[in-house]
């Protein structure tokens, strides 16, 4: 089994923390792709800063259609989303 070391949440500290914390008030959770990237604080919040323009700023897609999008693609490579 494979194994990739990540910083749990509750050893989280920083800006690490705060997007720890902002996706446990979001959804509950933090996302595993979220701590997958944990060990450089600096991955991360870039990492998020895209997915916001990306999925949460106006641009040339819809919100509906966005999700859509993401869902599919989540779907076709059979990753939870």
């Amino acid at each position: 089994m494979s194994y990739i070391k990540k910083i749990p949440l509750d050893q989280a500290e920083g800006k690490l923390k705060q997007i720890y914390d902002a996706g446990l008030s979001r959804v509950g959770e933090v996302a595993q792709i979220i701590q997958l990237m944990s060990l450089d604080e600096r991955v991360v919040a870039n990492s998020m800063q895209f997915y916001m323009a990306l999925m949460k700023s106006d641009n040339a897609l819809s919100p509906a259609r966005r999700e859509m999008l993401a869902t599919v693609v989540s779907n076709i490579n059979d990753c939870y989303y």
